[in-house]
């Protein structure tokens, strides 16, 4: 075969990506994309006037055609798969104009605002038949995947009870994520379902049934704390208490600011064991230990879990190049979805009962909606 000809192949094998919404988050999607060689990105729209144009062009990639709107994205370019990086109540308009386009797509977090958007989601996914992934890359993590793996092989027993923990000190973005009418949600949205995920899919999900929650605005409404106070119209703090199937309890609890160096530890109790993720002392809480307990003939065994890794092992550096490479991997295969929406339909069906309960100031019911 002439070189010509082996060009023209490799280049018929590769997988044809579009980027809607360029902001900040849809660089760490685009470095792994331009890195990847069965990869190529073929386009991108912004609603921003020039904003997808000057994004592509930093990349090199001035033939790729950029837009203002996804509709006319996903109709004039043909495209393999998108990514979703939109501010948060555009994520289900997006993400169902290009799968009603026959595009699979890679939704970044939070998956919707309401849980009605999340269902509509779903329901485009299993009618085009097309991936519907959510971008949960802390999954890809080293030691999350050995927590996982520790709780799904039973060795806790039955999981009864469920926390988490950590939340910054301080630490409240600015931009669209404060702003009510673009993010709907604040602290909540942004890093409160990165720990509904780590608490719940350790765990396979089980279906919420009602929240009690509170929510609150008081560091970011204060000058003192944030500058864009006067703007400043989302949540800043959060907690819930969540009754689950199966007779499971979660009390969730986040923050963006607050006077205290952790909200707790993230906890899992079962009839057999329990595991304690300790929060470390900086700005984001980072896990510092992890622990796990349990009683061996009598005794009552507390074990630190290594965060070593075993000889002949890389763990993934990048979790963000992870989530990319896992959604560019599942179009080749034809599926299954890495992090799928049928999955995560859970996590923003707590996220919506929050909400609604928060407002309402009393325990709602969560009703999860038919995806038939």
């Amino acid at each position: 075969m002439s070189d010509k000809k082996t060009a023209a192949t490799a280049e018929k094998k590769k997988i044809k990506i579009g980027i809607i919404g360029t902001g900040g988050i849809a660089h760490a999607h685009m470095r792994p994309y331009v890195s990847f060689d069965d990869v190529e990105v073929v386009g991108a729209c912004d609603i921003v006037p020039g904003k997808a144009r000057e994004f592509l062009d930093k990349y090199d990639l001035q033939k790729a055609p950029a837009f203002e709107n996804c509709k006319d994205l996903v109709k004039n370019v043909q495209m393999d798969g998108v990514s979703i990086c939109t501010y948060n109540t555009t994520h289900a308009e997006c993400t169902v104009a290009a799968l009603e386009a026959g595009v699979h797509v890679l939704c970044e977090k939070p998956m919707s605002f309401t849980l009605a958007e999340a269902a509509d989601m779903v329901k485009a996914s299993r009618k085009s038949k097309k991936i519907l992934t959510i971008g949960f890359q802390p999954r890809y993590d080293w030691m999350r995947r050995r927590v996982d793996e520790i709780i799904d092989s039973g060795a806790l027993g039955k999981v009864y009870y469920i926390q988490s923990g950590g939340g910054r000190r301080r630490g409240i973005p600015g931009g669209t994520f404060v702003d009510k009418e673009k993010a709907g949600y604040g602290c909540l949205g942004d890093i409160g379902c990165y720990s509904i995920d780590q608490c719940l899919h350790a765990v396979h999900y089980p279906k919420p049934l009602t929240v009690s929650a509170i929510a609150t605005d008081y560091f970011g409404k204060n000058p003192k704390y944030f500058s864009g106070a006067d703007t400043f119209d989302v949540d800043d703090f959060s907690v819930a208490l969540v009754r689950m199937e199966g007779d499971v309890t979660f009390v969730f609890k986040q923050s963006w600011a607050m006077h205290a160096d952790s909200l707790g530890d993230t906890l899992w109790l079962g009839t057999e064991g329990a595991i304690k993720i300790a929060s470390g002392f900086n700005e984001h809480n980072s896990p510092s230990r992890y622990m796990f307990y349990t009683d061996v003939n009598g005794m009552q065994i507390d074990s630190v879990l290594e965060q070593s890794v075993p000889w002949g092992v890389t763990p993934e550096k990048d979790v963000f190049a992870a989530k990319v490479r896992d959604f560019v991997d599942a179009i080749i295969k034809g599926g299954p979805a890495p992090i799928p929406g049928e999955e995560i339909i859970y996590n923003q069906a707590i996220c919506d009962g929050i909400y609604r309960s928060s407002k309402l100031k009393k325990e709602v019911e969560i009703i999860m909606p038919k995806l038939d």
